[in-house]
């Protein structure tokens, strides 16, 4: 006993030298493996016990049954299985924090529970079909870095039928917001700091997108549902989508636009490029009473927040109103974890003229970019091309 005691104390201290010896860099290549992005995620409560009560208070779903953890992280999702009684659960990540969460569950009694693997989903052999999958894959605006897909390949060959998936379901939204106050604190500022003009800086600040908090107070459209997803049925073609919408304006009111200068459209009607926040909503449809969480201004903080489009203009709307687009999104060629966005904007304007205001190109870059590229199509305007960059 006392040897194995000084093995673990050696492990243990191994353990500590490598963590000690990681770098940014290695954090770069490996950002999963860092405790950092953990922590944010687990302290996300809508997040953490959603997926919680989706499980423990319906354990009839995982009751004697092998489950299958995607992208397992620290292993909490497994945890929660184990302890409502999963017969057996397999725990996957690419990352090194498997290597703790193993240890995790172990410390917890449920080492013989949970069997860790680690490595890309898609290149593991598990042991046996499973008859439930759970996963936390959402990104920002729901799919960036394209997790899903990861989860869809292992439904197709590990999902016994019949078998269920946690979530099941996600929709994406679309609003319209004002938010004066930004504009005045984080843009117009640059123009008198300390008594020295600095307004050359607002092409640096304006070309940020945001994934921040909006206040729910500054929506003043309906929340629009655009994108339905069935996990237990969507393919990865059908994961790109090229979809109407339409925002109903419930206030008078101005939609501010801080991040690109917009070519002024001639018109009867003076409008402008409107800015979009865009949020989702997941549902437990599996569960006998409904368990769902949104990321919408509206509802309780997550770590996902918002993604808002901002642009440097206003649109001037009124109760009643509506804009009218269309919103096309299909992977990077490039890389299939970014996104492309098209997004086309069409106002009615009150004396009954329609304005094309513009059509917008967005590309979600995978970890460090946000490109936009904006097209004004009306009375022949050259096209404008606009990149902007981010921490995403």
């Amino acid at each position: 006993m006392e040897t194995d005691k000084n093995i673990d104390l050696m492990n243990a201290n191994k353990d500590e030298e490598v963590a000690d010896e990681k770098t940014s860099k290695d954090y770069y290549f490996d950002s999963y493996s860092h405790f950092g992005i953990h922590e944010e995620m687990l302290k996300d409560e809508v997040r953490t016990l959603t997926y919680r009560k989706s499980i423990e208070q319906n354990s009839h779903l995982v009751k004697d049954k092998i489950v299958l953890d995607v992208g397992c992280g620290t292993g909490i999702l497994s945890l929660f299985a184990a302890k409502s009684g999963a017969s057996h659960v397999y725990a996957v990540d690419c990352s090194d924090i498997v290597d703790q969460a193993r240890r995790i569950a172990a410390d917890n009694g449920y080492a013989d529970k949970i069997t860790f693997f680690k490595g890309k989903m898609e290149d593991l052999e598990l042991p046996s079909k499973v008859d439930v999958i759970i996963s936390e894959w959402m990104g920002y605006a729901l799919l960036y870095e394209s997790m899903l897909n990861t989860v869809l390949r292992a439904r197709d060959k590990y999902l016994n039928e019949g078998g269920i998936l946690l979530p099941d379901r996600a929709t994406i939204f679309l609003s319209g917001i004002e938010d004066e106050a930004y504009k005045a604190d984080k843009i117009d500022w640059w123009g008198n700091v300390y008594g020295f003009d600095m307004t050359c800086m607002k092409q640096l600040v304006v070309r940020e997108p945001l994934v921040d908090v909006v206040d729910k107070y500054q929506v003043v459209t309906r929340n629009e549902p655009i994108f339905d997803i069935d996990v237990a049925t969507v393919t990865e073609d059908a994961l790109s989508y090229d979809v109407p919408f339409t925002l109903l304006c419930r206030r008078n009111d101005y939609i501010h636009a801080h991040y690109v200068n917009v070519i002024e459209l001639a018109s009867s009607h003076s409008g402008y490029l409107t800015a979009l926040v865009m949020h989702f909503d997941i549902e437990f449809s599996q569960c006998h009473k409904r368990v769902w969480f949104s990321t919408g201004a509206h509802s309780y903080y997550t770590h996902w927040k918002q993604t808002v489009f901002y642009l440097d203009q206003v649109l001037a709307v009124k109760d009643g109103e509506e804009i009218h687009g269309r919103l096309k999104c299909v992977p990077n060629e490039r890389n299939h974890r970014d996104l492309n966005f098209e997004l086309y904007i069409k106002f009615h304007a009150e004396l009954k003229h329609d304005l094309i205001i513009a059509v917008v190109s967005v590309v979600l870059l995978h970890g460090t970019q946000l490109c936009l590229i904006l097209l004004a199509r009306s009375l022949k305007l050259v096209p404008v091309s606009i990149c902007l960059s981010t921490d995403l």
